[in-house]
């Protein structure tokens, strides 16, 4: 192998991720996520260690399905307490020069103007160096706390992310030309409105008339990630993403997914190089393989089966509730839930799969696919074995302490991946965008579809500029 290997640190803005009941660890400082030192600190030692980004994960609501309420999410930290993952990126960017921040936000509850400007803002402060995760959230309490009765249907959560997408794309991409923003003290003139423009947007979901209210940053729109392995979920991964967080139960699933990705992507008139693929790692990494495996035992002795299934009892099924040796397609059947197997936490597991079996997979804390506990010349030949095998990109690298399993695999398998040629030395680019595509790619590639309303193309009837003093026309048109 010659191509390097992303790496991020997949976080939460919580004290418990998805590591259930390891925030009890001695050396585990979790507990200190409303700090701000907490974030700095983990900026610098990521950068330090030369990570691509660090990967904020965030949920709008609570972990209530199992046992019909929040008290074991409650009571073992899954997920809740959590904060808003958006506003530690300033303070982490101000102690950092290159390191990358990709924060989770969904298109479902929120309109799309707002976010527009948090997610330009947070590209000027980070000098182009923020990503954005799209969700579309699946939680039932996340509808209820935004006044819905109920999620809205899967698909149809898809079709208002496509559309919330479009309207980002006219704002970013198309409300400002390059050079709106003059600073001509002379004349007077800060911006030039003949070069900024209402969108005007009209769709089934959205009404927006702009125009947008920041100038443009250095990537404009955000690098774009997202995670869907449904048939929706994919097509939109196809259109938008340029970061993909795949999937699968074995080395040649995750194959498998990637090329499907990249041949749907060429079908949507893209480039298959546009779509970089990650998968989340478990690494427990040791001076020797016995000191690994010390650890492993340690992590195993103290995670919370009750966590993992608070965590996965917010897909609607109790699976403590029913025998072991019960198959949960005939639970399905029983109880008519054909879609339980479709939820995030359950749609890998094999048909005749039983309740044991289920339990057995969802508590164990280095459920894989991808684990590798050992030395670094281990850890390093799973990890090269995995991206020959798979055409992966890179890895989220899942934490079991804070800063621990951090601080080991800088210390330890960064040197042995450098040695082999697979992990840069040193940061060559600025943006986070040319992190993933090479020095010079800091703007969205011309055949990705946001690219279509540079300089106000492709807008729309009733989309136009600002007249020469500034003010909205007496009679715009929303068409």
């Amino acid at each position: 192998m010659t191509r390097q290997i992303a790496f991020n640190l997949f976080e939460m803005n919580c004290v418990g991720h998805i590591s259930h009941g390891l925030w009890v660890h001695p050396e585990n400082n979790r507990h200190r996520f409303n700090d701000l030192d907490f974030w700095t600190e983990t900026a610098r030692m990521l950068e330090a260690g030369l990570f691509d980004s660090v990967f904020l994960a965030d949920v709008i609501g609570t972990y209530d399905g199992y046992r019909n309420g929040p008290e074991t999410a409650l009571r073992e930290a899954v997920q809740i307490p959590s904060n808003d993952p958006l506003l530690v990126i300033p303070a982490m960017a101000a102690v950092t020069r290159h390191l990358g921040f990709a924060a989770t936000f969904s298109t479902t509850y929120e309109p799309p103007f707002a976010f527009a400007r948090r997610a330009s803002t947070l590209d000027h402060l980070t000098k182009g160096r923020f990503g954005w995760n799209i969700v579309t959230s699946y939680l039932p309490n996340a509808a209820r706390n935004f006044g819905l009765a109920d999620e809205v249907e899967h698909d149809q959560r898809y079709a208002i992310a496509d559309e919330y997408l479009d309207v980002l794309y006219k704002l970013w991409e198309g409300s400002w030309d390059d050079d709106a923003v003059i600073e001509d003290r002379d004349r007077r003139v800060y911006t030039d409105p003949s070069k900024v423009r209402y969108i005007n947007h009209r769709g089934p979901n959205f009404s927006v008339a702009g125009p947008h209210l920041s100038a443009p940053s250095l990537q404009r729109t955000p690098v774009l990630f997202q995670a869907g392995s449904s048939t929706a979920g994919k097509a939109f991964a196809a259109k938008h993403a340029e970061g993909v967080f795949v999937g699968g139960r074995d080395a040649a699933a995750y194959r498998e997914n990637v090329q499907d990705l990249r041949r749907l992507a060429v079908q949507n008139g893209r480039e298959a190089g546009h779509i970089k693929a990650f998968a989340g790692a478990v690494v427990i990494v040791g001076r020797t393989h016995k000191e690994a495996q010390r650890k492993a035992e340690e992590y195993r002795r103290l995670s919370s089966a009750e966590g993992y299934l608070a965590h996965a009892g917010g897909d609607g099924i109790d699976l403590a509730a029913y025998r072991p040796d019960e198959v949960i397609d005939d639970i399905l059947a029983r109880e008519d839930r054909p879609g339980w197997d479709k939820q995030p936490s359950n749609r890998h597991h094999r048909p005749g799969t039983t309740v044991g079996q289920a339990l057995e997979s969802i508590t164990r804390f280095d459920r894989g696919p991808f684990v590798a506990i050992g030395t670094p010349g281990e850890v390093a030949d799973e990890i090269e074995r995995w991206v020959e095998g798979t055409d992966l990109d890179g890895f989220n690298l899942r934490q079991f302490l804070t800063p621990g399993t951090a601080e080991d695999f800088i210390e330890l398998v960064i040197p042995e991946l450098q040695r082999r040629g697979l992990y840069r030395t040193s940061y060559e680019e600025s943006t986070l965008r040319e992190r993933l595509f090479g020095p010079g790619n800091t703007r969205l590639f011309d055949q990705h579809p946001g690219a279509r309303y540079r300089n106000g193309a492709h807008l729309g009837p009733g989309a136009g500029t600002l007249d020469a003093s500034g003010v909205e026309p007496a009679t715009p048109s929303f068409a």
